[in-house]
């Protein structure tokens, strides 16, 4: 079984190559960790190719400017079907995703989810670190997508979700609109039309300690503006 981590990359240089150690600390077989680098100007594509040099198994994908978190995950998704992967997991390179918790959503997939998410929303699942904003747009973003598009599950703009190669290739089989942070809501919703089994195990979200947050107003206008098309 071949199992790829899609990590995107924009300016992570404080926290990639110590989340890079973390997760090989975890001694996964079949292993293949791939950055998708959207040429960030603080070397992150650097430290990933001097990683790769000194032996480290990274595979990279180096992007010339900032086109956005869906279409990075759009591309490194059909990478990683290219090379043979079976499942894929998609994570956030400033450990506000635990990669801990990665074996948790490996054993689920080998259950009988098609799709888990890491979910700050279900029992158990907590979130630190978040001013009273912040915690506001997320829980509205979840209420809004749940209720315009039907959405199941609880946590639909989490970043941190495991996928079977037969959910990719479904879901990849769609023209996704959105290159921004709404890629999460959208592919739910073509998970969920195409019946794909979808579970949710619980996770703590830590907001990150190094570097800065890449979510913007425009990101905002383009999620609702994508929810009013879809709906």
């Amino acid at each position: 079984m071949i199992f790829y981590i899609v990590i995107p990359t924009y300016n992570e240089k404080e926290n990639f190559s110590d989340l890079v150690r973390a997760i090989l600390s975890l001694e996964l077989t079949d292993t293949r960790i791939l950055v998708v680098d959207d040429h960030s100007p603080d070397g992150t594509g650097k430290i990933a190719e001097r990683l790769k040099v000194q032996g480290v198994p990274i595979e990279i994908i180096h992007r010339p400017n900032k086109l956005g978190l869906g279409s990075a995950y759009i591309q490194g998704f059909q990478y990683a079907l290219d090379h043979g992967a079976d499942f894929v997991i998609e994570m956030d390179a400033d450990f506000s995703h635990d990669p801990k918790d990665i074996p948790r959503l490996l054993a689920t997939l080998h259950g009988t989810a098609d799709v888990v998410i890491g979910s700050r929303r279900v029992p158990g699942g907590r979130i630190i670190g978040w001013s009273f904003y912040r915690r506001a747009m997320s829980r509205l973003v979840n209420y809004l997508a749940r209720v315009w598009l039907g959405l199941k599950p609880k946590d639909v703009s989490a970043g941190f979700r495991g996928f079977r190669r037969s959910a990719l290739l479904k879901l990849l089989s769609h023209f996704i609109h959105s290159h921004g942070y709404s890629f999460q809501e959208e592919s739910l919703f073509y998970l969920q039309q195409d019946g794909v089994c979808i579970e949710e195990i619980p996770v703590t979200f830590t907001d990150r300690k190094q570097g800065s947050s890449k979510l913007t107003w425009h990101e905002a206008r383009e999620f609702i503006s994508l929810l009013w098309k879809m709906k």
